[in-house]
């Protein structure tokens, strides 16, 4: 038996609403800065999440999940899978609540995210990508006793996450269309959940890279599926498969996944870092790869830069003109 529970198809306003309540303090609220870029179609605005404290959004979806424990979960501790980003966020706020903290990773994750995890007293466990998967869609591990909290499929990630939405609103009530580098989707179910009922006709897209586009291929088949999956510089988003759970809520509030290759996105990190002064990490970068390729449309154009955390000798790599290995 696990403990996955059925999600709603839009999280309810009301839940974004009080989990910016609970995080407020703890996470930054960062105003939208427009790319330095001449854009012929339009504006391109950045949600620089990158900026946060651990690097990335994960924090907001973390820290609600922890402030929403009772007391006999904390005294066990929760356990989660994530390729980092989560994993620090988790860290953070589990340090502060006193709470016991494990996380299973892949084994390719990048030292960069796994570190401050470390420092953070967190106890991380690599393991295979094949295994980290399993755990991702069964929802558990048989060697941990304490409470599963799911990087995305977790109804109080979800609506942390949104909180970000609530912002780009606030930002920019004119928003035409917002790009969200897909994980698993709870980055982009959440703003896209805040801007349902915000601004109903504002397009919600999902990035992915074209090395693991699992949602792509649901979209295409109409149901959650399957992919070929290559591993990276790209770590922060791309998996085998939608998760199932997933897929109602992607559907109803995505209006689709936006491909772009290695060499966009690695063009983009290079172009934020020149014009803007803006690390991106390449998951991060994706929404801007999509949004300049005019896959999004015309308007004003919002790409969510959803985390910074990237090795330095990868960053170097294409700072330099390269595609790292």
């Amino acid at each position: 038996m696990t403990d996955i529970k059925p999600l709603p198809d839009v999280i309810p306003f009301e839940d974004i609403l009080q989990a910016a309540q609970r995080i407020k303090g703890h996470v930054i609220r960062i105003p939208l800065i427009p790319l330095n870029v001449d854009w012929p179609n339009g504006k391109i605005y950045l949600k620089l999440e990158n900026l946060q404290p651990i690097g990335c959004f994960k924090l907001r979806g973390a820290c609600n999940a922890v402030a929403c424990l009772d007391e006999e979960v904390i005294k066990k501790g929760v356990y989660t899978a994530s390729a980092g980003n989560f994993a620090r966020g988790l860290a953070v706020c589990t340090k502060k609540f006193k709470v016991a903290c494990d996380v299973f990773v892949p084994d390719h994750a990048p030292s960069a995210k796994l570190d401050p995890v470390k420092s953070m007293g967190g106890n991380i466990h690599k393991v295979t990508f094949d295994e980290w998967w399993e755990i991702i869609k069964s929802h558990k591990h048989e060697s941990m006793e304490g409470k599963f909290i799911h990087p995305v499929s977790d109804s109080t990630v979800i609506a942390g996450n949104g909180t970000a939405g609530i912002e780009i609103f606030e930002d920019l009530p004119d928003v035409d269309s917002v790009i969200v580098p897909y994980g698993g989707g709870g980055l982009s179910c959440g703003i896209a959940s805040a801007l349902h009922h915000l601004k109903p006709d504002c397009k919600v897209y999902a990035s992915e890279v074209e090395t693991a586009a699992p949602l792509s291929a649901s979209f295409n088949k109409g149901e959650a599926t399957t992919c070929p999956y290559k591993a990276t510089f790209v770590d922060g988003i791309g998996g085998k498969s939608v998760l199932d759970e997933m897929w109602p809520m992607v559907e109803k509030l995505l209006v689709g996944s936006l491909v772009v290759s290695l060499r966009e996105i690695a063009d983009s990190i290079k172009l934020l870092a020149e014009k803007n002064h803006v690390i991106a990490e390449g998951a991060g970068a994706s929404s801007v790869a999509a949004a300049l390729a005019g896959k999004a449309g015309k308007g004003n154009v919002v790409c969510v830069i959803s985390g910074g955390n990237i090795d330095t000798p990868k960053l170097v790599n294409i700072l330099q003109g390269e595609i790292p290995q």
